[in-house]
């Protein structure tokens, strides 16, 4: 049953990898939790931990384009951790889609980024996480942006 979450995860979120071993709901939204505290403190060991190591997880976002496994989807991050902007994204308005072992977390990413300049980013997501191993992980993401304008000069700021 689809349900409508009264929670954002941003600047603010929590590294609540520790939890993310439950196998209940409670689990996956520690693992989402931990995913945007990873991205927005730029902890990559953090990151690493969220993502399965899976070669068949799948990342289809704005900078990457299509990316599988978890080492090439970390890698991918690294560059951005590392790179010219300094990005930061909060996941609202989320519907949860869940059941035993898996949970879907579809929403949108509001933020900033900052090279020279301060400039808005608004991201569809959606994040697929599976009970896989004792914990929950994040298998697939899917990230757009709508305007053509906006996604390039993202993508030339990330890319430097």
């Amino acid at each position: 049953m689809p349900r409508h979450l009264d929670a954002t995860f941003g600047p603010g979120a929590r590294n609540r990898l520790g939890e993310a071993g439950n196998p209940g709901r409670e689990g996956a939204l520690a693992a989402l939790e931990s995913f945007y505290y990873a991205f927005n403190q730029r902890d990559l060991d953090a990151f690493r931990q969220v993502w399965t190591s899976d070669p068949l997880a799948q990342l289809n976002n704005p900078l990457g384009g299509i990316l599988r496994g978890g080492e090439a989807i970390t890698a991918l991050y690294e560059r951005v951790f590392h790179g010219p902007a300094r990005v930061t994204v909060t996941l609202g308005d989320i519907v949860e889609y869940s059941g035993a072992g898996h949970a879907v977390f579809a929403g949108r990413e509001t933020g900033e980024y900052r090279v020279t300049e301060t400039v808005p980013l608004s991201i569809r997501t959606t994040r697929f996480f599976a009970y896989e191993a004792g914990r929950w992980v994040q298998v697939h993401h899917h990230g757009s942006i709508d305007d053509a304008g906006a996604l390039a000069a993202y993508q030339r700021a990330i890319r430097g």
